[in-house]
Protein backbone atom coordinates (compact mmCIF):
# COMPACT_ATOMS: atom_id res chain seq x y z
CA UNK A 1 0.00 0.00 0.00
CA UNK A 2 1.38 3.37 -0.95
CA UNK A 3 1.91 6.07 1.62
CA UNK A 4 -0.16 9.22 1.77
CA UNK A 5 -0.38 11.08 -1.57
CA UNK A 6 0.83 14.34 -0.06
CA UNK A 7 3.77 12.65 1.69
CA UNK A 8 4.82 11.11 -1.62
CA UNK A 9 4.43 14.42 -3.42
CA UNK A 10 6.61 16.17 -0.82
CA UNK A 11 9.26 13.47 -1.13
CA UNK A 12 9.34 13.88 -4.91
CA UNK A 13 9.67 17.65 -4.60
CA UNK A 14 12.50 17.30 -2.08
CA UNK A 15 14.39 14.99 -4.44
CA UNK A 16 13.88 17.40 -7.35
CA UNK A 17 15.13 20.32 -5.24
CA UNK A 18 18.25 18.42 -4.21
CA UNK A 19 18.99 17.62 -7.85
CA UNK A 20 18.68 21.29 -8.85
CA UNK A 21 20.87 22.38 -5.93
CA UNK A 22 23.74 20.54 -7.63
CA UNK A 23 23.47 23.19 -10.38
CA UNK A 24 23.59 26.11 -7.92
CA UNK A 25 26.52 27.68 -6.04
CA UNK A 26 27.64 25.62 -3.06
CA UNK A 27 26.62 28.30 -0.54
CA UNK A 28 22.98 28.11 -1.73
CA UNK A 29 22.40 24.95 0.31
CA UNK A 30 22.50 27.05 3.48
CA UNK A 31 19.50 29.03 2.23
CA UNK A 32 17.38 25.92 1.60
CA UNK A 33 18.26 24.47 5.00
CA UNK A 34 17.49 27.80 6.67
CA UNK A 35 14.00 28.15 5.19
CA UNK A 36 13.01 24.48 5.48
CA UNK A 37 11.11 24.92 8.76
CA UNK A 38 8.81 27.63 7.41
CA UNK A 39 8.25 26.62 3.79
CA UNK A 40 6.74 23.66 1.98
CA UNK A 41 8.80 21.36 -0.29
CA UNK A 42 6.91 22.78 -3.29
CA UNK A 43 7.84 26.35 -2.33
CA UNK A 44 11.50 25.38 -2.01
CA UNK A 45 11.36 23.61 -5.38
CA UNK A 46 10.00 26.75 -7.02
CA UNK A 47 12.77 28.79 -5.36
CA UNK A 48 15.30 26.32 -6.79
CA UNK A 49 13.85 26.65 -10.31
CA UNK A 50 13.93 30.46 -10.10
CA UNK A 51 17.45 30.63 -8.66
CA UNK A 52 18.75 28.28 -11.34
CA UNK A 53 17.61 30.74 -14.00
CA UNK A 54 19.18 33.67 -12.13
CA UNK A 55 22.59 32.06 -11.63
CA UNK A 56 22.62 30.86 -15.23
CA UNK A 57 21.96 34.47 -16.26
CA UNK A 58 24.72 36.10 -14.21
CA UNK A 59 27.17 33.37 -15.21
CA UNK A 60 26.52 34.08 -18.92
CA UNK A 61 25.70 37.80 -18.94
CA UNK A 62 27.47 39.36 -15.95
CA UNK A 63 30.60 37.20 -15.80
CA UNK A 64 30.63 36.45 -19.55
CA UNK A 65 30.98 32.70 -19.01
CA UNK A 66 34.24 33.04 -17.10
CA UNK A 67 32.74 31.11 -14.20
CA UNK A 68 29.98 28.51 -14.01
CA UNK A 69 26.88 28.98 -11.84
CA UNK A 70 28.35 26.51 -9.31
CA UNK A 71 31.54 28.60 -9.01
CA UNK A 72 29.75 31.85 -8.12
CA UNK A 73 30.49 33.04 -4.57
CA UNK A 74 28.87 35.42 -2.11
CA UNK A 75 31.73 37.81 -2.88
CA UNK A 76 30.63 37.75 -6.52
CA UNK A 77 27.09 38.67 -5.46
CA UNK A 78 28.51 41.66 -3.55
CA UNK A 79 29.66 43.12 -6.89
CA UNK A 80 26.13 43.25 -8.30
CA UNK A 81 24.18 46.50 -8.48
CA UNK A 82 20.45 47.16 -8.52
CA UNK A 83 20.78 47.85 -12.24
CA UNK A 84 21.99 44.26 -12.78
CA UNK A 85 18.78 42.97 -11.19
CA UNK A 86 16.72 45.31 -13.37
CA UNK A 87 18.57 43.98 -16.44
CA UNK A 88 17.81 40.45 -15.27
CA UNK A 89 14.12 41.33 -15.00
CA UNK A 90 14.20 42.66 -18.57
CA UNK A 91 16.02 39.49 -19.69
CA UNK A 92 13.15 37.39 -18.33
CA UNK A 93 10.81 38.91 -20.93
CA UNK A 94 12.29 36.47 -23.44
CA UNK A 95 15.21 34.22 -22.54
CA UNK A 96 16.90 30.96 -23.47
CA UNK A 97 17.72 28.18 -21.03
CA UNK A 98 19.25 24.91 -22.21
CA UNK A 99 18.51 25.78 -25.83
CA UNK A 100 14.83 26.33 -25.12
CA UNK A 101 13.09 29.69 -25.37
CA UNK A 102 10.91 30.95 -22.52
CA UNK A 103 8.84 34.07 -21.87
CA UNK A 104 7.72 35.67 -18.63
CA UNK A 105 4.78 37.98 -18.17
CA UNK A 106 4.52 40.45 -15.30
CA UNK A 107 3.25 37.91 -12.75
CA UNK A 108 5.98 35.37 -13.61
CA UNK A 109 8.63 38.09 -13.35
CA UNK A 110 7.22 39.16 -10.00
CA UNK A 111 7.50 35.62 -8.66
CA UNK A 112 11.09 35.23 -9.83
CA UNK A 113 12.16 38.55 -8.33
CA UNK A 114 10.38 37.70 -5.06
CA UNK A 115 12.36 34.44 -4.95
CA UNK A 116 15.52 36.45 -5.45
CA UNK A 117 14.52 38.90 -2.72
CA UNK A 118 14.06 36.05 -0.26
CA UNK A 119 17.46 34.64 -1.21
CA UNK A 120 19.34 37.94 -0.79
CA UNK A 121 17.41 38.82 2.35
CA UNK A 122 18.44 35.55 3.98
CA UNK A 123 22.17 36.19 3.50
CA UNK A 124 21.83 39.87 4.42
CA UNK A 125 20.19 38.91 7.73
CA UNK A 126 22.99 36.40 8.33
CA UNK A 127 25.54 39.20 7.75
CA UNK A 128 26.97 37.35 4.78
CA UNK A 129 25.95 40.11 2.35
CA UNK A 130 26.49 43.78 3.17
CA UNK A 131 23.23 44.82 1.50
CA UNK A 132 20.10 43.44 -0.11
CA UNK A 133 20.21 45.09 -3.52
CA UNK A 134 17.04 43.32 -4.65
CA UNK A 135 15.05 45.44 -2.17
CA UNK A 136 16.00 48.50 -4.24
CA UNK A 137 14.33 47.08 -7.35
CA UNK A 138 10.64 47.75 -7.92
CA UNK A 139 8.49 44.75 -8.75
CA UNK A 140 6.76 44.79 -12.14
CA UNK A 141 3.24 46.12 -12.18
CA UNK A 142 0.83 43.21 -12.36
CA UNK A 143 -2.54 44.07 -13.81
CA UNK A 144 -5.52 42.45 -12.15
CA UNK A 145 -7.11 39.91 -14.44
CA UNK A 146 -10.89 39.54 -14.59
CA UNK A 147 -12.25 36.47 -12.84
CA UNK A 148 -12.95 33.76 -15.41
CA UNK A 149 -15.74 31.52 -14.20
CA UNK A 150 -18.72 29.55 -15.42
CA UNK A 151 -22.17 31.10 -15.36
CA UNK A 152 -25.18 29.10 -14.14
CA UNK A 153 -26.28 28.04 -17.63
CA UNK A 154 -22.73 26.94 -18.45
CA UNK A 155 -22.54 24.83 -15.28
CA UNK A 156 -25.80 23.14 -16.30
CA UNK A 157 -24.45 22.50 -19.82
CA UNK A 158 -21.23 21.10 -18.39
CA UNK A 159 -22.89 18.62 -16.03
CA UNK A 160 -25.62 17.71 -18.51
CA UNK A 161 -22.97 16.94 -21.14
CA UNK A 162 -21.33 14.41 -18.80
CA UNK A 163 -24.60 12.94 -17.55
CA UNK A 164 -26.11 12.50 -21.01
CA UNK A 165 -22.99 10.85 -22.38
CA UNK A 166 -23.08 13.10 -25.42
CA UNK A 167 -19.65 13.82 -26.89
CA UNK A 168 -18.59 14.93 -30.39
CA UNK A 169 -16.80 11.72 -31.44
CA UNK A 170 -17.54 7.99 -31.15
CA UNK A 171 -14.21 7.42 -29.40
CA UNK A 172 -15.04 10.05 -26.76
CA UNK A 173 -18.51 8.56 -26.25
CA UNK A 174 -17.04 5.07 -25.82
CA UNK A 175 -14.59 6.44 -23.26
CA UNK A 176 -17.36 8.35 -21.48
CA UNK A 177 -19.40 5.16 -21.02
CA UNK A 178 -16.69 4.00 -18.63
CA UNK A 179 -15.76 7.30 -16.99
CA UNK A 180 -19.13 9.08 -16.85
CA UNK A 181 -19.92 8.39 -13.19
CA UNK A 182 -16.38 9.28 -12.08
CA UNK A 183 -16.25 12.46 -14.17
CA UNK A 184 -19.64 13.65 -12.93
CA UNK A 185 -18.63 13.09 -9.29
CA UNK A 186 -15.30 14.86 -9.78
CA UNK A 187 -16.76 17.92 -11.53
CA UNK A 188 -19.66 18.16 -9.06
CA UNK A 189 -17.17 18.06 -6.19
CA UNK A 190 -15.12 20.90 -7.71
CA UNK A 191 -18.16 23.06 -8.40
CA UNK A 192 -19.84 22.28 -5.08
CA UNK A 193 -16.90 22.78 -2.72
CA UNK A 194 -14.23 24.87 -4.47
CA UNK A 195 -11.38 22.54 -3.52
CA UNK A 196 -7.96 22.81 -5.15
CA UNK A 197 -6.89 20.25 -7.73
CA UNK A 198 -4.18 18.84 -5.43
CA UNK A 199 -6.77 18.46 -2.64
CA UNK A 200 -9.08 16.60 -4.99
CA UNK A 201 -6.42 14.26 -6.38
CA UNK A 202 -5.17 13.53 -2.86
CA UNK A 203 -8.55 12.45 -1.50
CA UNK A 204 -8.98 8.92 -0.17
CA UNK A 205 -12.30 7.14 0.33
CA UNK A 206 -11.70 7.18 4.07
CA UNK A 207 -11.72 11.00 3.97
CA UNK A 208 -15.48 11.03 3.26
CA UNK A 209 -18.17 11.00 5.95
CA UNK A 210 -21.64 10.77 4.42
CA UNK A 211 -23.35 10.85 7.82
CA UNK A 212 -22.29 14.51 8.09
CA UNK A 213 -21.81 15.20 4.35
CA UNK A 214 -18.23 16.18 5.18
CA UNK A 215 -14.72 15.32 4.07
CA UNK A 216 -11.18 16.01 5.21
CA UNK A 217 -8.79 17.81 2.87
CA UNK A 218 -5.07 18.45 3.14
CA UNK A 219 -4.48 22.13 2.48
CA UNK A 220 -1.38 23.91 1.26
CA UNK A 221 1.36 23.45 3.82
CA UNK A 222 -0.13 20.18 5.05
CA UNK A 223 -2.87 21.56 7.31
CA UNK A 224 -6.03 19.46 7.57
CA UNK A 225 -9.51 20.97 7.22
CA UNK A 226 -13.01 19.57 7.31
CA UNK A 227 -15.28 20.80 4.53
CA UNK A 228 -18.98 20.14 4.01
CA UNK A 229 -20.89 19.39 0.84
CA UNK A 230 -24.49 19.57 -0.32
CA UNK A 231 -26.82 16.66 -0.91
CA UNK A 232 -26.31 17.15 -4.66
CA UNK A 233 -22.56 16.56 -4.24
CA UNK A 234 -23.25 13.66 -1.85
CA UNK A 235 -25.45 11.93 -4.45
CA UNK A 236 -22.80 12.23 -7.17
CA UNK A 237 -20.15 10.82 -4.82
CA UNK A 238 -22.40 7.98 -3.62
CA UNK A 239 -23.24 7.01 -7.18
CA UNK A 240 -19.56 6.97 -8.08
CA UNK A 241 -18.51 4.92 -5.04
CA UNK A 242 -21.38 2.49 -5.70
CA UNK A 243 -20.14 2.11 -9.27
CA UNK A 244 -16.59 1.50 -8.00
CA UNK A 245 -17.77 -1.18 -5.60
CA UNK A 246 -19.73 -2.86 -8.40
CA UNK A 247 -16.65 -2.91 -10.63
CA UNK A 248 -14.67 -4.67 -7.91
CA UNK A 249 -17.51 -7.04 -6.94
CA UNK A 250 -18.02 -8.13 -10.56
CA UNK A 251 -14.24 -8.33 -11.03
CA UNK A 252 -14.25 -6.32 -14.21
CA UNK A 253 -10.87 -5.52 -15.73
CA UNK A 254 -11.02 -2.07 -14.12
CA UNK A 255 -12.15 -3.51 -10.79
CA UNK A 256 -9.24 -5.97 -10.71
CA UNK A 257 -6.79 -3.16 -11.48
CA UNK A 258 -8.05 -1.20 -8.48
CA UNK A 259 -7.93 -4.21 -6.17
CA UNK A 260 -4.27 -4.81 -7.02
CA UNK A 261 -3.29 -1.15 -7.19
CA UNK A 262 -0.91 0.35 -4.62
CA UNK A 263 -3.31 3.33 -4.78
CA UNK A 264 -6.36 1.28 -3.75
CA UNK A 265 -7.16 3.73 -0.89
CA UNK A 266 -7.67 6.62 -3.34
CA UNK A 267 -11.05 8.12 -4.21
CA UNK A 268 -10.56 8.95 -7.89
CA UNK A 269 -8.80 6.55 -10.26
CA UNK A 270 -7.44 6.55 -13.78
CA UNK A 271 -8.54 3.73 -16.07
CA UNK A 272 -5.21 2.06 -15.27
CA UNK A 273 -6.40 1.65 -11.68
CA UNK A 274 -3.97 4.21 -10.24
CA UNK A 275 -4.77 7.41 -8.37
CA UNK A 276 -5.84 9.94 -10.98
CA UNK A 277 -3.12 12.49 -11.74
CA UNK A 278 -3.26 16.28 -11.70
CA UNK A 279 -2.58 16.31 -15.45
CA UNK A 280 -5.45 13.90 -16.13
CA UNK A 281 -7.88 16.06 -14.13
CA UNK A 282 -6.74 19.17 -16.01
CA UNK A 283 -7.40 17.45 -19.34
CA UNK A 284 -10.76 16.15 -18.12
CA UNK A 285 -11.95 19.63 -17.12
CA UNK A 286 -10.65 21.16 -20.35
CA UNK A 287 -12.46 18.54 -22.45
CA UNK A 288 -15.90 19.11 -20.96
CA UNK A 289 -15.58 22.87 -20.41
CA UNK A 290 -14.58 23.47 -24.04
CA UNK A 291 -18.00 22.12 -25.03
CA UNK A 292 -20.01 23.97 -22.38
CA UNK A 293 -18.16 27.30 -22.62
CA UNK A 294 -16.05 27.28 -25.81
CA UNK A 295 -14.98 30.94 -25.50
CA UNK A 296 -13.56 30.52 -22.00
CA UNK A 297 -10.34 28.82 -20.97
CA UNK A 298 -11.67 26.83 -18.01
CA UNK A 299 -9.26 25.00 -15.70
CA UNK A 300 -9.82 23.30 -12.34
CA UNK A 301 -8.80 26.58 -10.69
CA UNK A 302 -11.51 28.38 -12.68
CA UNK A 303 -14.05 25.90 -11.28
CA UNK A 304 -12.76 26.96 -7.86
CA UNK A 305 -13.31 30.59 -8.89
CA UNK A 306 -16.83 29.69 -10.00
CA UNK A 307 -17.60 28.32 -6.54
CA UNK A 308 -15.86 31.17 -4.70
CA UNK A 309 -17.75 33.83 -6.64
CA UNK A 310 -21.10 32.09 -6.13
CA UNK A 311 -20.42 31.71 -2.40
CA UNK A 312 -19.53 35.38 -2.07
CA UNK A 313 -22.67 36.44 -3.91
CA UNK A 314 -24.80 34.29 -1.62
CA UNK A 315 -23.17 35.22 1.69
CA UNK A 316 -21.68 38.68 1.05
CA UNK A 317 -19.13 37.59 3.68
CA UNK A 318 -15.54 37.57 2.45
CA UNK A 319 -14.35 35.86 5.65
CA UNK A 320 -16.61 32.85 5.05
CA UNK A 321 -15.27 32.57 1.51
CA UNK A 322 -11.66 32.82 2.73
CA UNK A 323 -12.21 30.12 5.33
CA UNK A 324 -13.92 27.67 2.99
CA UNK A 325 -11.36 28.15 0.23
CA UNK A 326 -8.46 27.81 2.66
CA UNK A 327 -6.96 31.27 2.12
CA UNK A 328 -4.66 32.20 4.99
CA UNK A 329 -4.78 35.88 4.03
CA UNK A 330 -8.24 37.37 3.49
CA UNK A 331 -6.67 39.95 1.17
CA UNK A 332 -6.11 37.14 -1.32
CA UNK A 333 -9.82 36.43 -1.21
CA UNK A 334 -10.74 40.08 -1.56
CA UNK A 335 -8.50 40.47 -4.56
CA UNK A 336 -10.08 37.54 -6.39
CA UNK A 337 -13.69 37.33 -5.28
CA UNK A 338 -14.89 40.67 -3.98
CA UNK A 339 -15.45 42.26 -7.36
CA UNK A 340 -18.67 44.15 -6.95
CA UNK A 341 -21.32 43.08 -9.43
CA UNK A 342 -23.90 45.52 -10.79
CA UNK A 343 -26.54 44.05 -8.48
CA UNK A 344 -24.32 44.54 -5.43
CA UNK A 345 -23.52 48.12 -6.45
CA UNK A 346 -27.20 48.88 -6.84
CA UNK A 347 -27.94 47.33 -3.46
CA UNK A 348 -25.13 49.37 -1.90
CA UNK A 349 -26.52 52.57 -3.40
CA UNK A 350 -29.89 51.90 -1.77
CA UNK A 351 -28.51 50.75 1.55
CA UNK A 352 -27.51 54.15 2.95
CA UNK A 353 -30.30 56.68 3.50
CA UNK A 354 -29.35 60.27 4.17
CA UNK A 355 -32.80 61.39 5.29
CA UNK A 356 -36.00 59.55 5.99
CA UNK A 357 -38.81 60.70 3.73
CA UNK A 358 -41.53 62.39 5.75
CA UNK A 359 -45.04 61.67 4.58
CA UNK A 360 -47.56 64.42 5.22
Amino acid sequence: MKSNYFTERDERNIEKTRAIMDELPGFASEFFVGIAARTSPLTRLNYAYDLRIFFDYISKKIFRGRITPQEITLRDLETLQAYDIEMYMEYLTSYTFRDKKFKCGASAKERKICSLRSFFKYYFKKDKLSSNITAKVDLPKVHEKPIIKLEIDEIVKLLDRVESGSMPSKRQNDYLKVTKTRDLALLTLFLGTGIRISECVGLNRADLDFSANAFTVTRKGGDKSILYFSEEVAKALRDYIGWLDLQMAEQTDFGRKIRHSPDAVALFFSLQGNRISVHAVQNLVKKYASLAAPLKKITPHKLRSTYGTALYRETQDIYIVADVLGHKDVNTTKRHYADMSDEIRRAAAKAVKLRENDEH
